[in-house]
């Protein structure tokens, strides 16, 4: 298996938009828009990504096929690193290979990085790249309606 990270590109936009609106992806991601099929909405976000000059989006590539997107940005004045897999994709060992790549290309210290705690898959691919857990925080996830703990990690 071969993964590639590449720059984003306007045609990458929709299978961005349908992967982050897959129902089992937004349950387990928890963190998510507010109404993951309001694609307008998500062109905005989108923008506004684009538009972050402090943001890094690469698109993950396996054996030539798009598979997902990790990107590295600032959040209130602390670096970290946000990823998503088509669900179609979990479980090969994707992500933790994406992610150490970008740690290659982004290598700016510190990162952080979070994870709904019901997300366990999530949380060990970023325990496997050498983050570690620093603190929890409980807020309102939009992808289960409801208050849910993430699990805050930082990677010195």
């Amino acid at each position: 298996m071969t993964i590639e990270l590449r720059d984003f590109d306007e045609a990458d936009a929709d299978a961005l938009y349908e992967w982050m609106r897959h129902p089992v992806s937004v349950r387990m991601a928890a963190f998510t828009a507010e109404d993951p099929d309001d694609r307008e909405a998500f062109d905005r976000w989108l923008a506004r990504v684009r538009a972050n000059p402090t943001a890094m989006q690469k698109m993950i590539w396996v054996d030539g096929a798009l598979v997902g997107s990790i990107s590295t940005f600032e959040m209130e004045g602390e670096r970290e690193v946000s990823y998503w897999l088509d669900r179609a994709a979990w479980g090969r060992g994707i992500a933790s290979r994406a992610l150490a790549a970008m740690l290659e290309v982004d290598t700016e210290r510190p990162l952080s990085a979070r994870a709904a705690t019901a997300n366990p898959a999530s949380a060990a691919v970023l325990e496997r790249a050498g983050f570690v857990e620093v603190g929890r925080d409980t807020g309102f996830a939009n992808g289960v309606g409801a208050e849910v703990e993430e699990i805050i990690f930082r990677l010195d």
